[in-house]
């Protein structure tokens, strides 16, 4: 029996579902599993580079499809990348899997589910659906679908692949019960928190950190944000902050990364003057631990009505960096909650520029609580959002698929199994 991961994007690809897919592919490939992972030839951030159709890597084999290659500038060029890859992923499944094969599917590109269904119960193979994002609805609430038949239908046609499935993983506790409420049986549900790599993603002493000598943030309280700039976040109240504050020279604003909404965010910056906001493009994997340590704080931003759908990934990284968290959206949502139990940063909503900038201030002006809250944030990163704990998770739940003996001896393997944060079983 072996493993199958799907998913757009997987190693060496920076994207968020490719780093967070390739972590748990390389980690149960060193605990026994027979791995394997089905992508695209891509880059997420480079449609001109394109990657051998197989490699070994780290003890699994990656099988790269033929896809267009239009890239995610334009919808109808991403929706083409989409429908030749969901082809593409159909006809290795019928010429590849084997009876017993489990295939791990993910949420990019979207509705995979649907299309792999039939062609894995054809060859007698089980699902196991990994919700990084759920799809229709992030696209309906965006706009991007409409909410007419077509959504619909859309709706239904994911429901049913769904309850057809071995496990339904989920990464947060809202989600899982908005399934519930879709009729997904409660038993086919898990929850498995995301995480980051906690090795590779240390806190860094701000006088020891590179990337801020050298973009000349050395003296200043950096504000920083990182990761995509997505149809899902929201840019408006930081920018607004950042006019508010920005008489003050001691304080700067740090954009890092790219996407849709980048072009944008930059012509407001020219438009408003913000001379206190410093933009700089995504940075590679080996200089994240330092690009995250540049802030003294993060901002993530989410638009509440995705709150059940999209967790952002940055938001581990920045608990493994060891920085406290504003975040712009639901402040009773996931991401709300967490900050205020663990009392590793402040929320604010929609449009509260004036609160935004207040916490930012007093931040400023207390270098105590900016320790407390970092060493809060890197505690919480350890106890619950480890790599470790994660794909101990996942171990566990794969597990069950296997003959006793062999899941025993993979079990056995696994340094700390963490007790998987389950709905029910299936």
């Amino acid at each position: 029996m072996k493993i199958i991961l799907a998913n757009r994007y997987l190693y060496p690809d920076e994207s968020a579902t490719s780093r967070m897919t390739s972590s748990l592919a390389f980690t149960l490939a060193r605990r026994g599993f027979s791995v394997q992972g089905l992508t695209s030839r891509q880059f997420h951030d480079n449609r001109d580079r394109r990657l051998s159709s197989r490699e070994m890597a780290n003890g699994i084999a990656i099988h790269r499809l033929a896809t267009s290659g239009f890239g995610r500038n334009r919808l109808w060029g991403r929706a083409l990348d989409y429908i030749t890859f969901h082809f593409s992923a159909v006809l290795w499944v019928l010429r590849n899997v084997e009876a017993g094969d489990v295939c791990v599917v993910c949420t990019d590109p979207p509705l995979l589910s649907v299309t792999l269904s039939l062609p894995l119960k054809l060859k007698r193979a089980r699902m196991v659906n990994w919700l990084h994002d759920l799809f229709p609805e992030v696209a309906l609430e965006l706009s991007v679908v409409r909410k007419g038949w077509a959504g619909r239908v859309a709706l239904a046609m994911r429901d049913w692949s769904l309850r057809g499935a071995l496990c339904n993983v989920a990464p947060i506790d809202q989600m899982a019960r908005y399934l519930e409420r879709r009729r997904i049986p409660k038993g086919s549900l898990a929850v498995v928190h995301h995480w980051s790599d906690g090795a590779a993603i240390q806190p860094i002493p701000r006088n020891q950190n590179r990337l801020r000598r050298d973009w000349g943030l050395d003296d200043a309280f950096v504000v920083g944000y990182s990761g995509n700039f997505g149809r899902a976040h929201e840019f408006d109240t930081i920018l607004a902050a950042a006019a508010r504050l920005k008489h003050r020279d001691d304080i700067r604003f740090l954009l890092i990364g790219g996407g849709h909404k980048r072009a944008a965010v930059e012509a407001e910056i020219r438009a408003q003057g913000l001379d206190n906001i410093v933009l700089k493009p995504l940075q590679p994997r080996e200089l994240l631990a330092e690009s995250l340590g540049v802030a003294d704080v993060h901002l993530v931003s989410l638009l509440p009505p995705l709150e059940p759908f999209v967790i952002p990934s940055k938001f581990y990284g920045i608990l493994a960096a060891g920085r406290p968290t504003l975040f712009i959206g639901d402040p009773n949502g996931e991401i709300g909650d967490i900050l205020e139990r663990h009392d590793c940063g402040h929320a604010v909503a929609i449009g509260d520029s004036e609160t935004l900038a207040g916490h930012i201030l007093h931040l400023r002006e207390s270098p105590e609580r900016v320790i407390e809250l970092s060493a809060n944030a890197r505690r919480l990163f350890e106890i619950d959002y480890t790599e470790d704990r994660g794909c101990s998770a996942w171990t566990k739940l794969l597990s069950r698929f296997l003959p006793s003996a062999t899941a025993g001896a993979i079990l056995s393997q696994a340094e700390a199994v963490a007790p998987i944060n389950e709905r029910s079983r299936p």
